[in-house]
C-alpha cells in the first residue's frame, strides 16, 4: 500500500536506544530520567549496550534497520564518541544501510557546536530539540534549564549541522490564552525547518506537577480550551504548510520521522538500554519486552547477564489487534483493515463502525484503511474501545 508522501508504507524495523541521564528533572517529565551529580561513567554504560545490542540481535535474528532513534534522559550529554561506540555496535549487529534516518534528542541546554559536530560524524543526520516553548517565563514554569536566546541558538546551529531537525513545543499551559498560542505556534513554523511536535500538558502521576495540581496549586485548560487550542494548532500548522500527519506531530511532506512512523505502523523495534520498550518478532512470536529503569541496576545486570531485559512477553493475536488499532488510529493515514481483521479474527463490526461514522469520529479511505477524523483523534480511547470488542 502507498504511505506517506511515496513512502514504500511498510513499517520497517527501528532501534531504539535509551540514555536515561538528564541534568535536571522536569516537573512535568514521567519518563525514565535520573539525575546523577557525579560523571557517568560513560565507556562503562557502552560496554552494557554493546551487550544488551547482541542480545536483541539474538532474539530478532538478521534484519535490516530502517531507523535509529536516540531518546532520553538527554542523548545530547554523551559524548559523541560514546554515542559513535553505540552506533557501531547496532550496524555491527543488523545491517544498517547507508543514508537511513538517525535521530538524536537534544536539549538546548546542553548544546555545543563541537559536540554536535561529533554526533553528525558519528552519523546522526536528524535531530529533536526539547524547546517546550519560546517564552523565558514559561520555560521556567515548565523547570526548563535553557532560555529562549539559547533555544534559537540551538535550532540555528541544528539547521547548519544537520540534514533535518524537529523540535518541541508543549502547550495548553496553565492561563495560556488562545491568542498567545497562536502566536508562539506561528513564531515556532517560521523557525521550524520541516518538521514540529507539539504536545499538550498532561499530569501525569509521578511527577511533581502532579502533586501541586492534586493539591490544587497548578490548574491546567478545561477540555472545552484545551480542544480549543489543539484545533488552532491543526488549523495554523495546516496552513502554514506543517499538516498534522499524527496527532501530536506536523512535518512538511515528506519530512515525517521514519522511526515514529515505525511504532504507529505497529512495526518491529529493539528496545536497548534502561528503561527501554520493544515490539520483536521472534522464532516464538511476537514479544513485548522492557528493560530494567535504574541505569545503575540495569548496566549491573548487563555486566553479569548479557542484557538488562526483565520482561519478555508474548503477544497473542488479539493483543496485537488492538495494539494495531491503538497506535495506527494516531496517523493520518490510518488503519490497514485487513490486516487488523487478519489479527483480531473477525472482520470489523458494520454496526459499531456505522455507530462511529455517524458520529463524525472515523472515516473510511476507500475501502481498505480507516482512519480517525480530526474529531475523532480527541476520542481515540473510545474508538478504540468501541471497534475491538
Amino acid at each position: 500500500m502507498a504511505g506517506i508522501n511515496g513512502d514504500d508504507g511498510e513499517p520497517g524495523f527501528g532501534v531504539y536506544l535509551h540514555w536515561p541521564f538528564c541534568a535536571a528533572k522536569c516537573p512535568y517529565c514521567d519518563f525514565n530520567s535520573h539525575v546523577r551529580h557525579q560523571p557517568v561513567d560513560q565507556a562503562r554504560f557502552v560496554a552494557g549496550f554493546l551487550k544488551e545490542i547482541d542480545h536483541m540481535r539474538a532474539r530478532s535474528g538478521p534484519r535490516t534497520v530502517t531507523s535509529i532513534f536516540i531518546g532520553g534522559g538527554t542523548p545530547s550529554l554523551m559524548a559523541p564518541e560514546t554515542l559513535g561506540a553505540i552506533l557501531d555496535g547496532v550496524a555491527g549487529a543488523w545491517h544498517v544501510p547507508d543514508g537511513i534516518e538517525i535521530t538524536l534528542e537534544a536539549n538546548p541546554s546542553s548544546v555545543e557546536a563541537e559536540r554536535f559536530r561529533g554526533y553528525r560524524a558519528a552519523g546522526v543526520n536528524r535531530v529533536s530539540m526539547g524547546v517546550q516553548a519560546l517564552n523565558d517565563r514559561e520555560l521556567r514554569f515548565l523547570g526548563r534549564l535553557h532560555n529562549v536566546e539559547q533555544a534559537l541558538g540551538a535550532i540555528r546551529l541544528a539547521r547548519d549541522i544537520f540534514p533535518r531537525m524537529s523540535f518541541d513545543l508543549i502547550y495548553a499551559r496553565p492561563g495560556q490564552r488562545a491568542d498567545d498560542w497562536e502566536r508562539e505556534l506561528n513564531q515556532a513554523i517560521d523557525l521550524a525547518a520541516d518538521h514540529l511536535s507539539l504536545y499538550q500538558l498532561t499530569i501525569e502521576e509521578g511527577t511533581r506537577f502532579f502533586a501541586l495540581h492534586r493539591a490544587g496549586k497548578l490548574v491546567i485548560p478545561d477540555d472545552d480550551h484545551a480542544a480549543r487550542l489543539y484545533e488552532i494548532t491543526q488549523a495554523v500548522t495546516a496552513a502554514r504548510g506543517l499538516p498534522a500527519y499524527e496527532v501530536s506531530n506536523h512535518a512538511r511532506p515528506g519530512a515525517e520521522s521514519r522511526h515514529n512512523l515505525t511504532y504507529w505502523r505497529y512495526g518491529d523495534y529493539a528496545g536497548i538500554g534502561p528503561g527501554a520498550h520493544g515490539r520483536l518478532e521472534t522464532a516464538a512470536g511476537r514479544m513485548a519486552t522492557a528493560t530494567e529503569k535504574h541505569p545503575e541496576t540495569w548496566l549491573e545486570m548487563a555486566e553479569t547477564n548479557g542484557h538488562g531485559v526483565i520482561e519478555e512477553s508474548p503477544l497473542s493475536p488479539e493483543e496485537q489487534a488492538d495494539e494495531l488499532l491503538l497506535m495506527g488510529l494516531r496517523v493520518r493515514e490510518g488503519v490497514d483493515i485487513a490486516r487488523w481483521s487478519a489479527l483480531a479474527g473477525k472482520p470489523l463490526d458494520s454496526e459499531r463502525e456505522a455507530f462511529l461514522m455517524q458520529l463524525g469520529l472515523i472515516e473510511r479511505i476507500g475501502n481498505s484503511r480507516l482512519r480517525a477524523t480530526p474529531e475523532g483523534m480527541l476520542l481515540l480511547n473510545r474508538i478504540v474501545t468501541e471497534l475491538s470488542l
